[in-house]
């Protein structure tokens, strides 16, 4: 094999060139420069590393936090002929020895490993005595106090490089980071002059949606027809809770979905079942928490929902960008209700972390906080959701992408000032009555203002005599998601504050203030009715027309029988279908049609190692179809 980086690429990946920024990443390091590179999923951060390691020779180190990463990482690798290993609390004893052996021996290039086992002393030994060519730091935002998976082991990363005789070059990689956090990365893992890379955070092939259901009923109808419509897809269902998680998977499956489930009260044998049907397509729909899918690099998961709102944009970003990792097309939903809301504050403040001082654990929370309010904003706004997730990021955007689920909507402008002068009053007699009567709760939660709007016979509403208030039903006919969704807006453009806590409140805020004896409009983007292209309509094509616009019937009819093929392959392989050939490297091979090995070695995503071990299957194949 060739030492130049583009020969390596091509011949164990089976790429014909890098794609955006990896060129450069790579000849950083093979300079010896350190790198610090943001890359959204799917971008390629893996090549970053992976295409040094082996140019440089010898051994190359990857921190990455969790062992289901590594795994996935390794099988890959190895799949590729690429020697490679992952040393984790996983291992045994013998294993472990095994692996630290073999490093000795010089038999490995790379070997993933955990922040926590850098602190062997065996382990160590062996990495100075025997030189490191590369170390590269995954998940790097773990290392940041202000990232949104902050992990202290990640900090003694930096007492390991200073141990090393030799420093090697260090590169730190992340999919989501604010410029806080990336200044956060570097001056803690002591980056030199390092080479600075912010890709794009836009993922084209993704297309995203907000749905607000009125209520839970309303939440499992709008889940079930988007699964219903993407059968036989691979897909995974967030959900905030482990009782969601088992309440989602049962109503899938009582519907005939073929789901399974995962979160961290499982037993492990059970999760780890249940994660292996998923990987190997036998159960399509994952229902999970946020514990799955940092670890599973399966390139072919069409979709994306979130059954519940997540705790930031960063999260949300990462889970979604879960899906279409093979640049096919992909579809992200997130189904909002205000309670969700309650719930993730309710978790944050329930957050633990006895690896944390209290000064740290005092300054996360504030951050948590900070991070769940932007949430809320991308779960409400009308404008273009592309655009806000890009902007959050500190990247410019263009105001319409025109695939995201409000830019496709059919919204008019309604100038809202009079329901929300409506509002806004009811807040502020709520606290003049409060004081009035001597209440030590001056201030109410958004559900009891919109019983009051609406004029409710509720116990707690004629107790508390809120029917005697001047704005009490004043907004009878008003729907309660329109109300919910002007209280959110009045929150959004700060005319009122929510408390955080267990029992958010409301409150009137200065701008409020000035609102109200002011004569401004209050104009609101309202959707008229379903989007311009509704996902029942976009699906009419069937399945391999939509993921695949660009293939012609033949092409897509060739592509239903390759990805049978692959499917046999990975049973008597016992590995994933996709680590045979993903979709989009199937895709290609419909539009080739190779007949011969050196033409099977064009097509994108097959290297020689792939090439000599299945391609004579998929070559005989696509014969019988000429």
């Amino acid at each position: 094999m060739s030492a130049r980086p583009i020969d390596i690429l091509h011949q164990t990946f089976g790429y014909p060139t890098f794609r955006p920024h990896q060129e450069r990443i790579v000849e950083a390091a093979i300079g010896g420069r350190d790198v610090m590179a943001v890359m959204p999923t799917s971008a390629g951060k893996s090549i970053c590393y992976q295409v040094p390691a082996l140019a440089l020779g010898g051994l190359s180190l990857v921190v990455s936090p969790l062992i289901s990463l590594m795994s996935d990482q390794v099988m890959a690798l190895r799949e590729l002929g690429v020697p490679a290993a992952c040393l984790n609390s996983s291992l045994g004893a013998h294993e472990r020895e095994q692996l630290l052996g073999d490093m000795a021996r010089g038999l490995l290039a790379i070997v993933y490993v955990a922040p926590e086992r850098l602190d062997d002393p065996a382990f160590l030994d062996i990495v100075r005595s025997h030189g490191l060519s590369l170390l590269a730091v995954d998940e790097a935002h773990c290392i940041s106090q202000w990232g949104n998976d902050f992990r202290p082991s990640y900090q003694r990363i930096r007492d390991f490089i200073e141990a090393l005789p030799t420093r090697p070059p260090v590169m730190a990689l992340t999919a989501t980071a604010t410029r806080q956090v990336r200044e956060d990365i570097e001056g803690t893992l002591g980056l030199h002059d390092p080479l600075r890379v912010v890709a794009s955070f836009d993922r084209p092939n993704l297309s995203f949606s907000v749905e607000r259901p009125a209520n839970r009923r309303a939440k499992d109808e709008s889940l079930l027809a988007f699964v219903r419509e993407r059968e036989g897809k691979s897909g995974i269902v967030y959900c905030m809770s482990r009782r969601a998680v088992e309440d989602v998977c049962d109503m899938l499956r009582e519907n005939g979905i073929a789901a399974t489930r995962y979160h961290a009260g499982l037993p492990a044998e059970e999760r780890e079942r249940n994660q292996a049907d998923f990987i190997y397509d036998r159960a399509p729909v994952m229902v999970a928490t946020n514990a799955f899918g940092m670890g599973i690099d399966k390139s072919n998961v069409s979709y994306v929902a979130h059954y519940n709102l997540p705790l930031s944009l960063e999260n949300y970003y990462q889970e979604a960008g879960r899906a279409g990792r093979d640049g096919t097309r992909a579809e992200c939903l997130l189904l909002y209700s205000p309670g969700d809301v309650h719930t993730a504050e309710f978790l944050l403040s329930r957050t633990e972390r006895t690896d944390l001082t209290p000064e740290q654990l005092q300054a996360m929370r504030e951050a948590d906080e900070q991070r769940l309010r932007q949430m809320v904003f991308y779960a409400t706004t009308t404008d273009c959701l592309r655009s806000f997730i890009l902007r959050y990021f500190g990247e410019e955007a263009p105001a319409y992408c025109g695939n995201c689920g409000n830019c496709l909507a059919d919204y008019e402008e309604v100038d809202e000032r009079t329901n929300a002068l409506k509002v806004l009053s009811c807040v502020a007699r709520v606290r003049q009555h409060a004081l009035a009567c001597g209440s030590p709760a001056t201030s109410v939660g958004a559900g009891s203002i919109v019983d009051i709007l609406r004029g409710s016979r509720a116990q707690r509403v004629l107790e508390r005599g809120w029917d005697e208030l001047s704005t009490y039903g004043i907004m009878a006919d008003v729907p309660v998601p329109r109300i919910r969704a002007l209280i959110d807006e009045l929150v959004y453009r700060e005319f009122l504050t929510r408390t955080q806590g267990d029992y958010p409140t409301l409150a009137l805020a200065g701008r409020g203030v000035v609102f109200m004896k002011g004569d401004k409009p209050f104009i609101m983007r309202v959707a008229k009715g379903r989007p311009k292209a509704p996902r029942r309509e976009r699906r009419s094509r069937g399945m391999a027309g939509e993921d695949m616009p660009d293939l012609t019937p033949e092409q897509a009819e060739l592509f239903e029988r390759l990805r049978a093929l692959r499917t046999e392959l990975a049973r008597e392989q016992q590995v994933p279908p996709y680590l045979i050939f993903n979709n989009a490297t199937l895709e290609d091979m419909c539009r080739k049609r190779p007949a011969t090995r050196e033409e099977l070695l064009e097509v994108s995503g097959v290297g020689a190692k792939k090439a000599e071990r299945y391609g004579e299957a998929f070559l005989q194949l696509i014969a019988q179809e000429d």
